[in-house]
């Protein structure tokens, strides 16, 4: 029982880490690529609670959901711990992305540890600097040090 708990503790912090690479190479090549449609609307001031970018964090949410509905049908299996680790790094994103940064969810916070900053100045040097076909900074929960404020 350990020896799984174990096996499952591994597997949702590899898929969290393996995450910050989809989600990279998604926001890379097909948010701002083919599905630029859809992520446009981003990177212009929002007119209102929601944007037709939302469908991207409604698709990976479904996708955690169906990988926790299967691993809870099929025993507890290792889908459940898959499910869990996107939906933990869903959970990061959201926070740091859609509270901290574009302050969707109003809090007070103010960042002070500099990895938080340094992934924030990150953002927003893509806000100022990406097109549709170009851009920097794709990463979302990690930033190179040359980000830092």
């Amino acid at each position: 029982m350990i020896i799984n708990g174990l096996i499952y503790l591994v597997t949702v912090v590899i898929i969290f880490i393996v995450m910050e690479g989809v989600a990279w190479f998604l926001h890379k090549y097909v948010m701002h690529g083919i599905g630029w449609y859809l992520h446009e609307d981003h990177h212009r001031p929002r007119a209102g609670r929601f944007e037709k970018n939302d469908v991207f964090g409604l698709f990976f949410a479904t996708i955690s959901f169906l990988f926790i509905l299967t691993g809870v049908f099929s025993g507890f299996d290792i889908k459940l711990a898959i499910g869990f680790g996107i939906m933990l790094y869903g959970v990061g994103y959201f926070m740091v992305h859609d509270v901290f940064f574009h302050k969707r969810v109003k809090i007070r916070y103010r960042p002070k540890h500099k990895y938080i900053k340094r992934i924030l100045n990150a953002h927003g040097v893509h806000h100022q600097e990406s097109t549709p076909k170009s851009g920097i900074c794709f990463g979302f929960l990690y930033a190179d040090k040359k980000y830092s404020p």
